[in-house]
């Protein structure tokens, strides 16, 4: 596993593009899917988020939703 986790959902259209562009991208990630994980939503509503994806880098900040700008910043 890499050293990001993406919190993901069900027919999430941001989480797909989210993931596609990490595997295109060849980024080593882990994926937390809230609908079959209930520690995953309750984990990142402790942490005031309402939306996914959410992309975890390690040591950085969260990224919210699809932006490949930031994502591009992922990429060694």
């Amino acid at each position: 596993m890499g050293n990001i986790t993406v919190y993901t959902k069900n027919d999430c259209v941001q989480c797909k593009m989210t993931k596609r562009f990490l595997k295109e991208h060849h980024i080593n990630y882990e994926e937390k899917n809230i609908n079959s994980d209930p520690d995953a939503i309750t984990y990142l509503k402790s942490l005031g988020f309402k939306s996914v994806p959410v992309v975890f880098p390690k040591d950085e900040n969260p990224i919210v939703g699809f932006r490949p700008e930031q994502l591009k910043g992922l990429v060694k």
